[in-house]
């Protein structure tokens, strides 16, 4: 019986080690499968219209944010909540707000607002609104915009507020968005409705305006009905340089248009390019980190199972130093494992970082592109759209004054041409009908001019300024040998100082009628000499009037 029952237990040895080594086998399966259960509870993925948020641990941020991906929540000491980025409408029916010449208007208008997806955005909105219901959010936001579009009525005039809407768009934008951003919303669209006051002062400048351009019709078609055919051509050049006007504004627009297009599209991409490789690097910071903890796990199930079954076969061998052996060796192993396990645990976080770096240096580019680049961009092409459409307004306008002057003298030289050719036809005509008689032509048309002389000779004294004549006369020579007196001798001594018609008319070779009378040679030989005196029937009669 003793010797037998060694011999039984030596049998039965490997079989209960065998045992043992399935037991040790099923509690691993079963830790690991609980393990990746629990993870698998606490991994929590986030959806493209919402926004993760976690919060517990300390750190420098009061919660971590996260559009996209997923990420572990630690039990205990962690939480998390999710913000819904759908866009909410707020309707804004806005009465009575106070305009710079304080006029009261009426501007009901439809915002529409969401949460960011900016990392400063979403912190605010996380710091801000967490928790709140949409309802609630929607009741903030609308307080927030009705101050801010009642700050920018007041700036502004009834005029501006009326015509100048891009404009008033544009300080709606500005004022709103940088007040929503500081709980996390943007604002996505803004709908003016529709600009109204209780004075009715608007209407009166639509009724005023429509007056203006009712009249300045009624004035174009009386113009263009009085200039007619004469008009036809500086109507022509008006129709070709509006035509030009509006072909280069609507270029301009259409550039602008292009230039807005390529603005949103660039900045759209720079957040998709931001939101892309932050989602990249939390997805990346995530499998390394599931990786890291999967590996540990197992290699730690891996050391606790080849510790076991160590130290079941050193207590079967019954060899103390054996066991210790491998002990030994098995301590060496777990530091191998523990030692690979922090190498690509390290090697993880190391390829973390650079892909966050990566993508940092990605959003940097792209925000200076945007920021500085692209404004630049956007100005050089204004200023040649503008410098382009000033030099062809310039030589449209050159070219229309042009052809006016050319026009003109052209219609000047035809005048000038028909009455020289006139003139001549008439000279002919006149030559002809004195042909038997050469002496008349000169004749007449030296009479035709006797009027234009005789007006000549009249200036020479019609500026005198002859108001009152005192003559002093001593009574002696009242009457001289004109028969006149003093005055009337002025008077007969200033007008003949004026040249004689018989004089020009011997001076220019031509003899004139009879019955204009005869002048004696010592009298034209006396007019010569400066010495002209009148006819003694003519100055006794001035005499008689002095």
């Amino acid at each position: 019986m003793n010797t037998t029952l060694p011999t039984t237990l030596a049998q039965a040895s490997p079989s209960g080690s065998g045992l043992l080594m399935l037991i040790a086998a099923g509690v691993a399966l079963f830790v690991l499968f609980a393990a990746i259960l629990f993870f698998a509870s606490r991994y929590r993925r986030c959806p493209s219209n919402r926004v993760l948020v976690i919060w517990g641990r300390s750190g420098k941020q009061s919660a971590r944010c996260y559009h996209g991906g997923g990420q572990f929540v630690w039990p205990v000491i962690e939480d998390y909540a999710y913000l819904s980025l759908e866009p909410l409408v707020i309707d804004i029916p806005l009465e009575g707000a106070l305009s710079l010449n304080n006029i009261r208007v009426n501007v009901p208008s439809t915002f529409t607002v969401g949460i960011a997806t900016d990392a400063v955005l979403m912190a605010n909105a996380a710091e801000r609104l967490l928790g709140l219901r949409a309802d609630q959010v929607r009741e903030q936001a609308q307080d927030i915009i009705l101050g801010q579009l009642r700050l920018v009525i007041a700036t502004l005039s009834i005029e501006e507020i009326n015509k100048d809407r891009e404009k008033f768009m544009g300080l709606i934008n500005e004022n709103v968005t940088q007040e929503i951003n500081k709980i996390g919303l943007e604002l996505i669209n803004v709908n003016i409705r529709d600009i109204t006051d209780e004075s009715g002062y608007i209407k009166a400048i639509g009724q005023r305006a429509a007056a203006e351009a009712i009249n300045t019709a009624r004035v174009e078609v009386a113009q263009a009905d009085r200039d007619g055919a004469t008009g036809s051509a500086t109507a022509q050049r008006e129709q070709t340089v509006s035509v030009a006007k509006e072909q280069a504004a609507a270029t301009e627009g259409q550039k602008q248009a292009e230039q807005a297009q390529r603005v949103a599209v660039a900045q759209l991409e720079a957040t998709a390019i931001s939101g892309e490789a932050e989602s990249k690097r939390n997805q990346d910071i995530a499998i390394a980190e599931r990786n890291a903890e999967t590996i540990a796990a197992s290699k730690r199930a891996e050391q606790e199972q080849r510790i076991k079954v160590a130290e079941a076969e050193a207590t079967a061998v019954s060899g103390e130093n054996v066991s210790s052996a491998q002990i030994a060796e098995s301590n060496a192993k777990l530091a191998e494992i523990r030692a690979e396990a922090k190498r690509r645990a390290d090697v993880a976080t190391a390829k973390a970082t650079e892909a966050i770096m990566l993508a940092e240096r990605e959003r940097e580019l792209a925000r200076l592109a945007k920021e500085q680049l692209a404004p630049q961009e956007i100005e050089k092409q204004r200023v040649e759209i503008a410098a382009e459409a000033e030099a062809e307004k310039q030589r449209r306008e050159a070219r229309g004054q042009a052809d006016a002057i050319l026009a003109k003298y052209e219609a000047e030289a035809e005048g000038v041409r028909k009455v020289l050719e006139a003139k001549a036809e008439g000279y002919r005509q006149l030559m002809l009908a004195a042909a038997n008689n050469p002496a008349v032509a000169p004749t007449l048309l030296l009479i035709e001019q006797l009027p234009k002389l005789v007006a000549e000779q009249v200036k020479a004294i019609q500026n005198l300024q002859i108001d009152k004549i005192t003559v002093w006369d001593s009574g002696s020579n009242r009457l001289i040998e004109n028969k006149g007196g003093t005055t009337a001798n002025f008077l007969s001594s200033l007008i003949g100082a004026l040249p004689p018609v018989h004089e020009l008319a011997k001076q220019a070779g031509v003899e004139l009628p009879s019955y204009l009378g005869t002048a004696k040679a010592e009298e034209l030989d006396g007019s010569k000499n400066g010495d002209v005196d009148l006819p003694p029937r003519r100055a006794g009669k001035e005499g008689r009037d002095g």
